[in-house]
């Protein structure tokens, strides 16, 4: 059975960017940012929307999203001291969940390096049971969404 990897998407399928400094202890013994660094570049990315977007406060938020799922394909490699920027969009949009897609580019190069999505799912911070998306949050997210 063969795998059909789909072409890498481009600047213009994304709603939002957040810039991220790759750091020289992402590079891996092979020379390129380890994969695994890409998942933080996308926590990094979803967070940093939400508390510029002033619906985190890391120490407040009576509800947060706890990433659940999250998923990576890698087209090409990165390598320290490249410049992340982070391409955002929400594909889906529950009552207790958002998926969004995010993309990985480095410096001001208009194809993806890699792409995956990351799902929140909203709960209360103190029982840690699920809870509808707040309202404020709910319309900053709307802003993000885009159809795949």
């Amino acid at each position: 059975m063969s795998h059909q990897k789909s072409p890498p998407p481009t600047r213009a399928d994304f709603v939002a960017f957040e810039e991220v400094h790759s750091r020289w202890n992402d590079n891996d013994v092979y020379g390129h940012i380890n994969n695994a660094v890409y998942y933080s570049f996308f926590d990094t990315a979803v967070n940093r929307y939400l508390i510029e977007h002033n619906v985190l406060d890391l120490q407040n938020s009576k509800e947060i999203g706890l990433v659940v799922e999250t998923q990576c394909q890698y087209f090409a490699p990165i390598v320290y001291p490249d410049l992340i920027h982070v391409g955002l969009k929400v594909t889906h949009l529950g009552n207790s969940s958002a998926r969004y897609e995010v993309a990985i580019f480095k410096n001001h190069e208009d194809v993806a390096c890699a792409i995956g999505y990351f799902v929140h799912v909203y709960v209360d911070r103190l029982s840690n049971q699920s809870t509808p998306i707040p309202q404020k949050v709910r319309e900053v997210l709307q802003g993000l969404l885009k159809d795949s």
